[in-house]
């Protein structure tokens, strides 16, 4: 039996020439089991991002992680918002657990690498139109070793920027609006999950796990 695949997507990378790359492989029905997609938009940075799947609501959305103005976790999270029915591909240069168990967390229907072979991306694509989840081998094995971590909140995550941005309790607290009191409370939160014992060592964390942009540091 079959079925319409004509599909839109929208193509989220600050880099052209991955742009390019990933519009030639939708375009590319032969080697996606007959989905035939329509490139809705191909866009640069986070912000972008955003507004893209607001105005296109597309049936997929392929999103890079490291993005000028906002990034991909913050774009994902987003884009359920505005268009929840979107399947998410997410890739990345990142090999960090902490980042792509975020990622898993937040919602992405895909998680690939971005050292990974096209072929195995295009295998994926159709089967996560269809329903599936997939994570790349790699950052599935990555998982594994690393066992069950309980991911930050989006709260932890903002508190853990700010840290790695030096500020203190008090200004994180005046930054989001909340107590002090409850500012040190997730950060307690954020250091016991990183099993850390200092703000160095929390610090440490964040940029070994890919939680921040390093250069906020």
């Amino acid at each position: 039996m079959s079925f319409d695949r004509n599909r839109t997507a929208i193509i989220a990378d600050d880099h052209a020439i991955v742009r390019d790359a990933l519009s030639q492989l939708l375009y590319n029905a032969d080697s996606l089991d007959g989905y035939n997609f329509t490139i809705c938009d191909k866009v640069s940075d986070g912000i972008r991002a955003i507004g893209a799947m607001r105005k296109h609501q597309p049936n997929l959305l392929m999103l890079d992680v490291t993005m000028p103005h906002a990034g991909g976790t913050e774009v994902l999270i987003e884009a359920r918002r505005w268009s929840p029915d979107t399947k998410v591909i997410v890739f990345t240069a990142v090999q960090a657990s902490g980042k792509i168990a975020e990622l898993v967390e937040a919602g992405a229907d895909g998680v690939f690498c971005k050292s990974d072979e096209m072929d195995e991306l295009a295998d994926a694509i159709p089967k996560i139109m269809e329903g599936a989840r997939i994570i790349c081998s790699r950052f599935s094995q990555m998982l594994e070793a690393v066992g069950d971590v309980e991911p930050l909140t989006a709260r932890e995550r903002q508190i853990l920027n700010l840290v790695v941005s030096g500020q203190t309790n008090r200004e994180i607290g005046e930054t989001l609006g909340i107590s002090v009191k409850t500012v040190d409370r997730h950060r307690t939160n954020v250091m016991h999950k990183a099993n850390a014992r200092s703000a160095a060592e929390l610090i440490a964390y964040a940029l070994r796990e890919g939680l921040v942009d390093p250069s906020v540091s």
